[in-house]
């Protein structure tokens, strides 16, 4: 069986694994990138929003070739129709740019392989090399190649359903509420209406059981239509379908629209995992729970950890170690970093999802009344308390 030897192996190209590889190698780590498809990017399993400032702090070349549409700031639609403006600044991690999902995500690879990292396509982690205690690299497919690639680290960047993790030891197990289906399609021939295409639309209620209907405009007549559902409101997987195409009927809006592709898939809206690190071993991304868990984006989350996470791993290889102690550094930074507003955001969800459409008719309509500089929960429930303290009673934890 052929072996090779590197420094760091990441397992899985999205954002958060190829801005891993790029900072690791950068930092002079013998780096290798593997993604199980052909193609990194393809095929796109989100809405492809990304809030600008993501951008600049992971120090990404900006080119417009990933940018689909940059829009002016997000929509909330209670279940009524009452609508809410929010503008880019204060309009949350998910909106300012719509990407280009896989030429994004290529453009980060690039980045990776311009620092000096491999990167290796159809290539499949099948297992974890353990010794004493240690992560020493994985066992591979590539192409039809039995292969062990050894490493001092093994970063899992392989989404929400990380196998790596898992193999390594990490408890990743998710309950149905904390799992979100999504479906999308990208559709065309898009009417006029509620100043589209200018911001990204957010539709509450029960339009969408324990979740939302997005759309996130790509052109001028073309958007990503979109919803997410708790598993645990669902009888059967394909009603999510459902769901989407009886809103779509009643927009008109989208009365001559038509489809030019449809992805479906999951996302986890949970709190992120206890633990990140061990002996040779790094979990980074969707795979360490770092998506949003009232919104399900996780890009901007995910390459900032990445960044962190490739320049910790630098600092281990210079001096040798990448124990879970020389590990602690990149939990402890990327805690301080996201984990507050993941977890806090992961128990108003578990409220969230227990508000009736009146409850959101009343908030939105609150909200757009007085106005709300900023998108965050906390943000939000302080207005209301100020406002109808009687409609926060179930949050009072949080404000």
């Amino acid at each position: 069986m052929p072996s090779f030897e590197y420094d760091v192996v990441v397992v899985g190209a999205g954002p958060s694994g190829s801005m891993t590889a790029r900072y690791a190698a950068m930092g002079g780590c013998r780096t290798l990138l593997i993604e199980k498809r052909q193609e990194i990017g393809s095929p796109v399993r989100c809405g492809e929003g990304l809030a600008r400032h993501f951008v600049e702090d992971t120090a990404l070349p900006f080119d417009r070739k990933w940018v689909g549409r940059e829009v002016k700031g997000a929509k909330i639609f209670s279940p009524d129709g009452t609508e809410l403006t929010i503008e880019e600044e204060h309009a949350g991690n998910e909106v300012g740019i719509v990407l280009e999902r896989d030429a994004f995500d290529k453009a980060v690879a690039k980045e990776a392989a311009k620092a000096g990292a491999d990167i290796w396509l159809k290539t499949t982690a099948t297992a974890v090399l353990k010794d004493d205690g240690w992560v020493r690299g994985v066992r591979a497919k590539r192409l039809e190649d039995e292969i062990t690639i050894t490493a001092k680290c093994v970063v899992a960047a392989d989404g929400y359903e990380s196998q790596v993790g898992r193999w390594a030891g990490f408890n990743t197990r998710l309950k149905a509420g904390d799992i979100t289906g999504t479906l999308q399609y990208r559709l065309t021939n898009i009417g006029p209406g509620h100043d589209f295409p200018d911001y990204c639309e957010f539709w509450l209620g029960t339009v969408a059981p324990a979740g939302y209907i997005w759309v996130f405009p790509k052109d001028e007549i073309t958007a990503n239509v979109g919803i997410g559902v708790s598993l645990d409101r669902l009888k059967h997987r394909h009603d999510i379908k459902g769901f989407l195409d009886r809103w779509i009927a009643k927009d008109p809006r989208m009365r001559r629209a038509q489809p030019l592709d449809m992805v479906t898939g999951g996302v986890s809206t949970s709190p992120p995992v206890s633990k990140s690190v061990g002996n040779g071993i790094a979990l980074v991304g969707d795979a360490a729970r770092m998506i949003d868990p009232i919104t399900g984006g996780g890009i901007g989350n995910g390459i900032t950890a990445g960044m962190i996470l490739g320049k910790v791993l630098s600092t281990c290889n210079e001096a040798g170690d990448f124990s879970l102690e020389a590990l602690q550094a990149y939990e402890k930074a990327w805690r301080a970093k996201l984990e507050n507003n993941l977890y806090r955001n992961w128990l108003a969800k578990n409220k969230l999802v227990t508000l009736t459409d009146q409850e959101f008719d009343d908030i939105v309509k609150i909200l757009a009344e007085v106005g709300v500089t900023k998108l965050s929960v906390r943000a939000i429930l302080q207005v209301l308390k100020q406002h109808k303290p009687a409609l926060v009673a179930k949050f009072a934890e949080f404000i």
